[in-house]
């Protein structure tokens, strides 16, 4: 049946005013079904033609949430969607594109099929990090992919230690760790010798960098279980950073303390989407060699 999608926001990933022949062919054929908001991100100045709006106000008035760009651009958008209903769906310019699932090149027949109702749909979980100081609160973020800790200094390691449920799991010496969900599973945590996690699943990750410890594996918990990672006494200052953004430097005065966030995203697919079959494209399983 028809969809009741009626305003659409197009997230553009931020050098998108050098690639305007990219933008506007979007912005034409989502024009062609509902009134259209465009963010460019990083960047004030409205590409030649097409309105700019800010994030706030794209979230606010949109039904439908595009993102044009790769995971990243779709990571942003999904953070601030965090806390409405909004379906997001991600069209890939980038190089791998676990994600954003639909190409550029096949964009406008998708939109027809979603426009007409034709398309799955998927919840995705997000993670919460409270940084403390001591006892307070300082500041919250939340992190579609992961929360990293790591190293202040790129050629030095810190010490920590991580807990769960109140229960000491580890204290490490390595260049940092990836807390991250089925969704983040795929990507630096993957690099770093996680496990991939479908994303139905209701886990998190302990994933290790570089760990100073031949023994040392990942580790995978359940979601609703909180994980609390903090600074040994004689550590050198760290970074904790929520899907590559919002850094902050932290001592061993700090906690970072993750819980699994109580709204999930919603993700439109094509209706033929299969989970295996992006990995089977993007990590070259069964290729022909």
């Amino acid at each position: 049946m028809p969809s009741n999608f009626k305003s659409i926001g197009l997230i553009v990933r931020s050098d998108m005013q050098a690639r305007q022949e990219k933008v506007q062919p979007v912005v034409t054929a989502l024009a062609r079904h509902a009134t259209v908001g465009v963010h460019c991100l990083d960047f004030d100045e409205p590409l030649p033609g097409v309105s700019n709006v800010s994030l706030k106000e794209l979230v606010e008035k949109s039904e439908l949430v595009i993102s044009l760009g790769g995971d990243g651009t779709l990571l942003t958008a999904a953070r601030a969607l965090a806390d409405v209903d909004t379906p997001l769906l991600g069209i890939n310019l980038g190089r791998l594109g676990f994600l954003a699932d639909v190409s550029f090149d096949d964009f406008e027949s998708y939109l027809d099929a979603v426009m007409q109702g034709r398309y799955s749909v998927e919840e995705r979980f997000l993670i919460e990090g409270h940084f403390y100081e001591d006892e307070r609160l300082i500041s919250t973020n939340v992190a579609l992919n992961d929360i990293i800790l790591h190293s202040y200094e790129s050629a030095s390691m810190i010490e920590y230690e991580i807990s769960s449920g109140g229960v000491l799991i580890h204290i490490q010496r390595s260049d940092g760790v990836i807390v991250t969900t089925p969704t983040g599973s795929t990507a630096y945590a993957l690099s770093g010798g996680g496990p991939i996690m479908h994303p139905s699943l209701n886990t998190l990750a302990i994933v290790p960098i570089c760990p100073h410890t031949l023994s040392n594996r990942p580790i995978v918990l359940p979601a609703d279980q909180p994980i609390e990672v903090r600074l040994g006494q004689d550590s050198l200052p760290a970074k904790v950073s929520y899907d590559g953004h919002s850094t902050t430097i932290v001592n061993h005065e700090n906690r970072v303390h993750i819980t699994r966030y109580p709204k999930p995203l919603t993700l439109l697919h094509p209706e033929d989407y299969d989970y295996f079959q992006v990995l089977r494209a993007k990590l070259y399983w069964s290729a022909n060699y």
